[in-house]
């Protein structure tokens, strides 16, 4: 759990380097991502070694549930909550959410299925890039964050994913036999602070986008852009437009 805990951890603090290149120009995360999809490799390799990792560490959770309880059949007649935090106890519980989350983020934003955006169809989304057309990432994320409830949802995964590091990144150091009473204290603050860091890093782009900080005009323009190529997809409803402006200049 201690291993492919951290495995995860590392990943989290990559996957928000690459994320907050959304404050910088849209080319830069469309360049990072173009570059990503295309290593096809590279970015399997890494996405089936992340699944294994998520399911290695449910594994274990489960199993380190289940020989707790056999160690001590018989329940305790009061829960004893002496020694332990509010992370530590509904750690099952915020990996369950932080889980569904991760379902559903790829679904969004790897996915692209339209019923989960609350807003438009990201597949029409693209972008000059060296070029070719390219997905346009950068009008993705701004405007898949510009849903109050994608937002909120988003907010919630990070609060528990706060929770569940502040106390899974000093158990890690306990589990690999790293703890002692001198350290202890410190292994615990740093856990601490660098979970809030990846908190705060995670909720300010979402906040930060649906306060219209971030991009705004942009997703504006992506939107007329996906409108005038449906339009022109569409010669009748070309053809019906211009009957009507023909009819009211008589």
């Amino acid at each position: 759990m201690a291993i492919t805990g951290a495995a995860l951890f590392i990943f989290a603090v990559g996957h928000l380097v690459g994320n907050l290149q959304v404050f910088g120009s849209p080319d830069l995360i469309n360049n990072y991502a173009h570059f990503l999809k295309s290593k096809p490799t590279l970015l399997w390799g890494v996405r089936l070694g992340l699944l294994a990792c998520v399911g290695l560490h449910i594994a274990s959770a489960i199993a380190l549930t289940m020989a707790a309880r056999e160690a001590r059949p018989d329940r305790y007649a009061v829960a004893a909550t002496y020694g332990s935090t509010t992370s530590s106890r509904y750690m099952f519980l915020s990996g369950s959410v932080i889980l569904a989350f991760i379902v559903y983020h790829l679904a969004h934003f790897t996915a692209l299925l339209p019923g989960l955006n609350g807003t438009m169809d990201f597949r029409k989304l693209t972008t000059e890039l060296h070029g070719e057309q390219v997905a346009d990432v950068y009008a993705m994320m701004i405007i898949g964050f510009q849903v109050w409830w994608v937002v909120l949802f988003y907010l919630i995964a990070q609060g528990l994913l706060f929770m569940h590091l502040g106390h899974g990144l000093a158990a890690m150091f306990q589990s690999l036999g790293l703890r002692n009473h001198v350290w202890w204290p410190r292994i615990e603050g740093a856990a601490r602070i660098v979970s809030l860091a990846l908190f705060v890093g995670y909720a300010l782009i979402p906040v930060s986008i649906y306060l219209r900080m971030v991009g705004a005009d942009y997703a504006t323009k992506a939107r007329l852009r996906v409108a005038e190529t449906g339009k022109a997809a569409r010669p009748e409803v070309v053809a019906v437009e211009f009957a009507g402006r023909e009819g009211g200049g008589r």
